[in-house]
């Protein structure tokens, strides 16, 4: 899945270097929608029906020791629906998003899960 990090989701990790009250994203959510990622994003373009899920956090390396944060969240269908969209969030509900991703369109049905594994790489070989 091809995903951005957000414009807020920059302005919330800049905060956090200056010591800022910063709460980790650690919330994943899906969707249906279906127009690209783009670094404006502030929310799912369709939020689909399911709450929003905790995930699991960790430091992993990419290409330099710890240079990536990772949250690991599955997320179990309530319905028939077919997910097109994931997002990053720092709460179980509204809060901001920091990371959003769209992808070909995964067809579920009632207790269907689908693992998202995103992350946040901060890499300087670009």
């Amino acid at each position: 899945m091809a995903a951005l990090l957000t414009n807020v989701g920059i302005a919330k990790l800049i905060a956090a270097l200056f010591g800022d009250t910063h709460v980790a994203p650690l919330h994943v959510a899906w969707g249906t929608g279906t127009t690209a990622e783009a670094v404006t994003n502030t929310a799912l373009e369709t939020a689909a029906s399911e709450d929003r899920t905790s995930g699991v956090k960790s430091k992993v390396t990419t290409n330099t020791t710890d240079d990536t944060y990772q949250l690991v969240g599955s997320i179990t269908a309530t319905g028939t629906k077919t997910i097109s969209e994931a997002g990053l969030f720092d709460a179980a509900t509204a809060g901001s998003m920091y990371v959003r991703g769209t992808f070909t369109g995964i067809a579920l049905t009632t207790s269907d899960a689908i693992e998202f594994t995103v992350q946040i790489v901060l890499d300087q070989a670009a």
